[in-house]
């Protein structure tokens, strides 16, 4: 576990490249505000908090699995990490920030779009709290 990149993922880098070609600037690997967690793009001004999820790590419904071995650890250890994900969603919506929540599968440019979209709709004041699934 200890060589899995946790943070500048092949993922993240190619949706902040396409952000950064679109003229959006942002804070990368933010510590989020009264939370032991960080966001993988930050828009301050905006209160946008992206996180690229990875489909192993998160339990992505499409792409997760589930290890044989040692399988009970693995499914707690993944399960708590669902867990955190949406309590992170809940604590940051109640701060009044947006939470993009992106797989690592989706396609980079979706994934920006996501975004932009987030912080089109945060800047006007209207639109959902989560632009994502739970």
């Amino acid at each position: 576990m200890q060589r899995q990149r946790q943070k500048d993922t092949s993922a993240e880098i190619a949706i902040r490249s396409l952000l950064h070609q679109r003229g959006f600037r942002y804070r990368v690997n933010y510590p989020l505000p009264g939370l032991r967690r960080r966001a993988d793009i930050a828009f301050l001004t905006e209160r946008v908090a992206v996180m690229v999820d990875g489909c192993f790590w998160h339990g992505c419904p499409d792409h997760g699995t589930w290890p044989k071995a040692n399988a009970e650890w693995w499914r707690e250890k993944i399960q708590r990490n669902m867990q955190r994900d949406r309590d992170t969603n809940r604590i940051l919506a109640a701060a009044g920030w947006v939470v993009v929540r992106i797989w690592e599968h989706e396609e980079p440019i979706d994934a920006a779009d996501s975004v932009v979209t987030a912080l089109l709709r945060h800047r006007v004041g209207a639109g959902p709290r989560i632009a994502a699934d739970d």
